[in-house]
């Protein structure tokens, strides 16, 4: 089965990415020793799906009660941790409990910070159930939770023992959430991966229709891209910045709508088109290179408005963002296809115009038409 190797502080752990991965879950489970029980997080949309294969496949009563919780974005609070740790002390979860998180990336990301904070540090086992969880939020080591003046303001790095990503598991994920996570990927060929993007620029379509061959390739890619880079900077400290292309804005776009109007992956890919173009703006992208970009993601579908957004609120968020430093908004802009870099300063008039400008822009084609007559200075 194809596994991929991450290194952590905590130790190396294996992401099995393949279908019918899941099928093996009892096995690799067994090969972490010492458990004294594997209780599963989720939340009730996606245990209705899955919850009964799985917990046919876990020995032990605990698997077949699971602690499920609301997964949307707007729930990611600091109370989600609290309720699962109480319901944890019930169970009689102890130090040498596991914890397995079967969802997307909200789950991950509460599972995650309830795995850190709970006894100081419990066993974490991911089991993704979106595309965006199985090619980035499960791999890494980041957890969290939101606050109003912020996305994963609270959190801690806390790299899982396994991840297993079946793309099987993708067939029942509603085609917004689909397309979602598909932007993730688009990232990873902007930032480090040309031929990959050359890839989703020849066979959308066949992705869009979950093609098994198309997706395991983007798939596997993009977990090979994510490792790559988090074995060389596992806390952020410099490279890993570079998987936050898009998402400087596009984390303050969720936060000014309340996590209420974008399915993640979608403010993202706002995100990466303001960034695109402010790179185009700061004259370190080409025109060809961006509009590529821009039609990319544009080839996906369509994206929900980008509303009105006071410029001090946007500031004050984005100065809030854990990002900063220093009171420095940095960002990461591409310089062509595949190669970004991180930490550009760009000026607060280019923000400003470029988050007013996506109000009006169409969420498909469109995005550079501006450009075109010259609109930025």
């Amino acid at each position: 089965m194809p596994t991929i190797q991450v290194k952590s502080s905590a130790g190396p752990y294996e992401v099995y990415c393949a279908r019918g991965a899941l099928n093996r879950l009892p096995q690799l489970l067994a090969r972490l020793a010492d458990s004294t029980g594997v209780f599963v997080l989720s939340s009730p949309r996606v245990w209705r799906y899955w919850g009964r294969p799985l917990a046919s496949k876990i020995s032990g009563r605990a698997a077949r009660r699971p602690i499920l919780f609301d997964d949307r974005e707007s729930s990611k609070r600091l109370s989600a941790i609290e309720s699962i740790a109480r319901q944890l002390v019930r169970a009689g979860a102890d130090r040498h409990a596991t914890l397995v998180a079967v969802g997307g990336g909200v789950v991950g990301d509460v599972a995650g910070f309830a795995s850190a904070s709970y006894l100081r540090g419990v066993r974490l086992v991911h089991v993704p159930t979106t595309l965006v969880g199985q090619v980035d939020s499960a791999i890494g080591g980041k957890t969290g939770v939101n606050l109003p003046e912020g996305k994963n303001l609270l959190g801690a790095f806390y790299p899982p023992k396994l991840v297993i990503a079946d793309p099987d598991v993708l067939r029942t994920l509603p085609h917004r959430e689909f397309r979602s996570g598909i932007y993730e990927v688009i990232k990873y060929g902007v930032i480090a991966d040309a031929k990959l993007f050359d890839f989703l620029e020849r066979r959308m379509p066949a992705i869009l229709r979950r093609d098994p061959a198309a997706l395991a390739f983007v798939i596997s890619r993009s977990i090979a891209i994510k490792a790559d880079v988090v074995n060389k900077d596992e806390r952020e400290g410099g490279l890993r910045q570079i998987l936050n292309f898009g998402h400087t804005l596009g984390h303050a776009f969720e936060a000014a709508t309340g996590y209420r109007r974008f399915l993640h992956g979608e403010a993202i890919a706002w995100g990466m088109i303001a960034a695109t173009r402010m790179a185009v703006a700061t004259k370190r992208l080409r025109l060809t290179d961006a509009e590529r970009v821009v039609r990319t993601i544009g080839s996906v579908g369509p994206l929900p408005s980008v509303p009105k957004i006071h410029a001090a609120k946007l500031h004050a968020i984005l100065l809030g963002d854990k990002k900063a430093r220093g009171g420095r908004v940095l960002w990461v802009l591409p310089r062509r296809i595949g190669s970004t870099k991180w930490g550009d300063e760009v000026p607060w008039r280019i923000v400003d115009r470029t988050v007013d400008e996506l109000a009006t822009v169409a969420a498909r084609n469109r995005a550079f038409s501006a450009l075109r007559r010259g609109g930025f200075s």
